[in-house]
């Protein structure tokens, strides 16, 4: 009982923070629109991050008030900086990934900026705050569906483009979850990638990124997050107090020949791309069998 009693309580102070920081966040988002001039843009811009930021930092009080015993392992992050241009890539398991990454990182570097599904565009407060943030919203299409339509074919890439464009004039990290979904048993099973704790990654997603802005990185920042304790259902234990360790893993990787080719029209390099990612994923599964082993 008192686990829920606790749930209900840290449920409705994020649903709070959530309400309070994103209506400001929306306000800036609507100047920009109606006033599209370069130095207005740039400081709304400025003001909604640091209302993400103190989203961030109160998510992060919240997580530790409702779970005291709580434990964080990280390792990786001290060469990173705050004016940096960063891709990040990372497993995903919960909802909690997006806390957790806001709490690691927000000092750090640029406030995250999440590549998301275009339904989440219609989440009350959320959705509208992460629109005016310049967070990008992709439809994906099915193979099944481009055939049938290709017309729509290379729209994603534009999609891309045109929202990695408001980027370029801010240091920002852009987030992409390569496998595409959270992992569960079940799909780790449905996917016969033969890997323990990760989906088979999607090199598509963050080939679109690096080609609308490969140039610009400086690096790619590569995060292994696990909640070894807690691995059934991390959100929930969280939002119950029972969250007691989480992990995350950081390396820092270059923009190098790996990920510097024309991944569209290339065939070679895109083997060699996809290739790269597959290294680097096999990586991560060798480092979160290392964790669940302790």
């Amino acid at each position: 009982m008192l686990g829920y009693l606790i749930f209900v309580m840290s449920s409705s102070l994020v649903i709070l923070n959530t309400a309070f920081c994103s209506i400001p966040i929306l306000g800036f988002g609507l100047i920009k629109l109606v006033l599209p001039f370069k130095p207005i843009q740039a400081l709304c811009t400025s003001l909604a991050n640091k209302f993400m930021w103190l989203w961030a930092t109160i998510n992060h009080g919240i997580l530790h008030l409702v779970n005291p015993k709580l434990e964080w392992e990280i390792e990786g992050i001290e060469s990173l900086k705050k004016d940096g241009w960063y891709l990040m890539i990372s497993n995903h398991l919960s909802w909690t990934d997006i806390v957790v990454l806001c709490s690691v990182f927000k000092d750090r570097i640029p406030m995250p900026k999440f590549f998301l599904k275009q339904q989440l565009l219609y989440v009350p407060f959320v959705g509208m705050a992460c629109w005016a943030l310049n967070m990008p919203f992709m439809k994906r299409y099915s193979r099944e569906y481009l055939i049938k339509h290709p017309e729509k074919r290379g729209q994603d890439l534009e999609t891309t483009r045109r929202s990695c464009a408001k980027f370029k004039d801010t240091p920002t990290t852009v987030v992409n979850y390569v496998e595409g979904t959270r992992f569960t048993p079940e799909k780790q099973k449905r996917s016969k990638a033969g890997f323990e704790h990760l989906l088979q990654p999607k090199s598509g997603g963050i080939a679109y990124t690096l080609a609308a802005m490969g140039e610009q990185f400086d690096s790619i920042i590569d995060v292994t997050l696990a909640y070894p304790e807690n691995r059934v259902e991390p959100f929930k234990a969280a939002l119950m107090g029972n969250m007691t360790k989480i992990v995350v893993k950081v390396r820092t990787l270059p923009i190098d020949e790996n990920v510097r080719g024309d991944y569209f029209n290339d065939k070679p390099y895109k083997r060699r791309f996809q290739q790269w990612l597959g290294e680097v994923w096999q990586e991560k599964d060798e480092a979160l069998k290392e964790v669940h082993r302790r």
